[in-house]
Order: structure tokens, then C-alpha cells, then sequence
């Protein structure tokens, strides 16, 4: 995930001075376990439209914690009411579901079941979901918190939900979507062996057939509308415009890793408007890694032609959106060896001492919040627009080969507004069926 291009070097006396400026303009945290007085120190950033939420690993504790303590406040005090994140629509909406108390779906499909499933599927998450919906309990039905998903791997789930909501509202649109859908047959379970047919000449796009089976749900918008009340259609449209998009990104993935990733985050930002769109006075929270929510023309990737879900939010919302970026120096983390492989609890090791995490860690501060969003704070700019390496984990961590694996070059000032710091930090916990005991048997995750 992460990208190399480092050939730069840097005097001890400028990183000497990058620490004096961040460790006196740091702000100390307070400690987790006061949520209450850990959120309230994010109040400032309540005036935005948008907040963007960073982590620097798919794995971490405390940056799920962190996440989940800023986002009750935002929500309580500020009037945020949508969280989407870094996840599947299809399983997002399960959980959806659940916290806005509707009727979550039969069946053994619970949510987050595909690798990497410790990502959603941990107690951090689960206990903020729970929080989401007892925070909705007395609330109308209208001003509930949303939870939503962003991503687009879902080809196979998003067809399924599709297919059930037509044959529910139109049972002759489901046949022609059948059809439609049908080209995707033979390898809707591995998508990836789509796009090599494609590119191999050995199969035709599938993608004016799916374009197709868009525009004839939009074409029928009203008629929908009127069968289900907009819920059930929004969802239907949503997974109908994933199935579109997902069969692109497939088809495109052996072209280069620009090309693949632009689209995938396109979509988390479309799919993003058209929350917010929906509601009045909408205002939300992302959840995603700091490869998405930074903003990407500051980094590595956005100067060899990758954009983001964070770049385009500050293109569409300037001052309204907020990117609050996440960093560690040490611990342990919840992350496979390789793709597809099980999930291990593996030893971060010390941020390289040419990195930005290096600044933050020889402050010694250990825990605090650096915000340079507003004037005044020049200095403090400046030493952070110095180009250094920034450290990536996503759910593949490869301590042996980190430098080339997980380090890409960034100006962390023109990346984030602000940046949260754990000088160390521990591996999330899975959830396990023990977890789930006591719990509704509607409880989301099918524990």
C-alpha cells in the first residue's frame, strides 16, 4: 500500500527544532478511558461539514478508541449524524441497520466476514456500534446516526441486494436484472479473475450491461419511491452504482495501481456526497487510513497522479472539511503476513529516525494533539512542511522489508490539520462468539 521515494536527508538541528515547535504546541490527552474529557478536546473542530479521522494501521487499538470517543462528542454536542468508513455498504448497512433500530435482514450473512474481517470485526467497534444505538433508542426516526460504508469490494453482496430489493418492489425488473448480472456469473465470487479475462481477451466487458441495469432504476425512481418510501430504494440505487463501479475497478486493476486506486476513492467521495445530500443539516465523520483521508497531493502517491477521499474533500468543502491524521511509534498491531493470510498480533517496530514519527516521539509528550489548522502557527507549519517519510501499515504488516513495504515521502502540514499521537499502542481484539453473549438476536455481526 504504502509508496518509496525517499532521497532526502535531513540535519540534526532542524529535527532538533521540529521537536522543540511540536512539543511546545502539543496538547496533552487526556487518557482513554475518559472518553468525555478525551473528546471534548476536539470541540474545535465542530464547525466543520466534514471531519475526516485517520489511522496509521487497520489494527490499532487506541486509534478505533480515539476515533470512537471523538465521534460521540461530535455527534452529541455538534450535530453530526452520519459515520461512514472504510468498509463495504453491504455489511455497513447491517449495522446501519441495527443502530437506527430497523429491521436488520435474516440469514447468515453477518457483517464483515470477508478478510480482512479483525478490520470492523473487533470490540472497539463493536462497542461504539452498541453506543450508536442507544444513542438513537429515543430519538425520531428522522435525526438518527447514521453508519455507513464507502468502499467498493462488495460485487457479490451488492448483486444479491439488488436482485432481493427488485424482486420484492418489481419481480419483471428482477428478471431483466438477472440477465443483466448474468454476464458477471462465473465470477462474481472472484472478481479478480474477471478482470485478467478482460484483459486477456478471453471475456467482454461487462460494464454497459451494468449500466444499463443503473439507469433503469433511476428511470423507475418515482415508481420506486412511492412502493417503499426512499430507504430500501437509496440502498437498492447505492449497491446498484457499486456493482458499476466494482466491475471497472476489477477490469482495471492489472492496468496500474493509479488507476485502480483513483476510482476507489472517487467512489468512497461520490458515495459520501450522496449522504449527505439526503438529509438536512448533514454533517459527517469519516473513518479510513491516513492513506485516504490525508490529503494525497501533499504525499508520494498524489505526486505520481493518485488523488483521495481527503483531497476531494477539501477541493468540494475547503474550510468545512477537517483531516485529523493518526501516528504511533511502537507496540503491537492486528495484521496478516500476506493477503488472504490470518490474522497475527505482530511487534511494530520504532519509526525510522528520518521519519515524521520521529518528531512526534522524541517530544516526549506521549499521548497529546497537534492542531495547526488555525493562524498563527507558522513556525510550527513551517518544520512540518519539510518533506520526511510517514509510516503505513495497512492489514498486510511486513516488519522484515518495512522500509520499502510501509514508508512513503510526505509534508505532513499540507496533509492533515491536525495529528493525533500514540507513542505506543496495542493490537485490536477480534470478536469472538463469546463477545456476543447476552446480546439481541439481531445483534449484527451474527455472533
Amino acid at each position: 500500500m504504502a509508496r518509496f521515494s525517499w532521497k532526502q536527508s535531513e540535519n540534526e538541528a532542524s529535527i532538533k527544532e521540529a521537536v522543540d515547535l511540536v512539543r511546545e504546541q502539543g496538547e496533552t490527552l487526556p487518557p482513554l478511558s475518559d472518553e468525555a474529557a478525551f473528546g471534548a478536546l476536539f470541540d474545535r473542530f465542530g464547525d466543520a461539514k466534514v471531519v475526516l479521522l485517520g489511522e496509521a494501521t487497520h489494527g490499532t487499538s487506541e486509534f478505533y478508541r480515539a476515533r470512537a470517543a471523538i465521534t460521540k462528542r461530535l455527534v452529541e454536542h455538534h450535530g453530526f449524524n452520519i459515520v461512514a468508513v472504510e468498509a463495504d455498504w453491504p455489511d455497513a448497512a447491517r449495522i446501519d441497520a441495527y443502530v437506527r433500530h430497523r429491521h436488520v435482514p435474516d440469514g447468515d450473512d453477518a457483517a464483515f466476514l470477508r478478510f480482512p474481517t479483525w478490520m470492523w470485526r473487533n470490540e472497539e467497534v463493536a462497542d461504539f456500534v452498541n453506543w450508536m444505538r442507544d444513542y438513537n433508542r429515543d430519538r425520531p426516526e428522522d435525526e438518527r446516526a447514521e453508519f455507513r460504508g464507502l468502499d467498493i469490494y462488495s460485487l457479490n453482496s451488492s448483486i444479491r441486494a439488488v436482485l432481493e430489493y427488485l424482486d420484492t418492489v418489481d419481480p419483471e425488473a428482477a428478471q431483466d436484472a438477472r440477465g443483466r448480472y448474468g454476464c458477471l456469473s462465473p465470477w462474481q465470487s472472484d472478481p479478480a479473475r474477471y478482470g485478467r479475462a478482460v484483459l486477456t481477451g478471453q471475456k467482454k466487458p461487462c460494464d454497459q450491461a451494468l449500466l444499463t441495469q443503473l439507469q433503469s432504476m433511476l428511470d423507475k425512481r418515482m415508481e420506486y419511491l412511492e412502493a417503499d418510501g426512499g430507504e430500501e430504494f437509496f440502498d437498492a440505487v447505492q449497491n446498484a452504482k457499486i456493482v458499476h463501479a466494482a466491475e471497472h475497478y476489477y477490469r482495471i486493476m492489472y492496468e496500474g495501481a493509479t488507476e485502480s486506486w483513483n476510482l476507489r476513492d472517487r467512489h468512497m467521495f461520490d458515495t459520501l456526497q450522496s449522504l449527505l445530500a439526503r438529509r438536512e443539516n448533514a454533517k459527517a465523520i469519516i473513518w479510513a487510513h491516513n492513506s485516504h483521508i490525508g490529503d494525497a497531493s501533499a504525499t508520494a502517491m498524489g505526486w505520481q497522479g493518485e488523488f483521495n477521499i481527503g483531497e476531494l474533500c477539501r477541493k468540494a468543502y475547503r474550510d468545512e472539511a477537517v483531516l485529523i491524521g493518526f501516528g504511533t511509534d511502537r507496540g503491537t498491531v492486528a495484521a496478516a503476513s500476506d493477503w488472504g493470510e490470518p490474522m497475527e498480533v505482530k511487534t511494530v517496530l520504532p519509526a525510522r529516525s528520518d521519519s515524521h514519527e520521529r518528531i512526534f516521539r522524541d517530544t516526549g509528550l506521549g499521548t497529546f494533539l497537534t492542531d495547526w489548522r488555525d493562524n498563527g502557527q507558522a513556525d510550527l507549519t513551517e518544520v512540518l512542511s519539510r518533506p520526511r517519510l510517514e509510516r503505513a501499515i495497512g492489514v498486510v504488516y511486513r516488519p522484515e522489508t518495512e522500509l520499502y513495504s510501509h514508508y512513503f515521502e510526505a509534508v505532513m502540514a499540507e496533509q492533515f490539520d491536525a495529528f493525533v499521537w500514540f507513542e505506543e499502542t496495542k493490537a485490536v481484539t477480534p470478536l469472538t462468539k463469546a463477545h456476543g453473549q447476552g446480546m439481541l438476536e439481531t445483534y449484527p455481526f451474527g455472533l
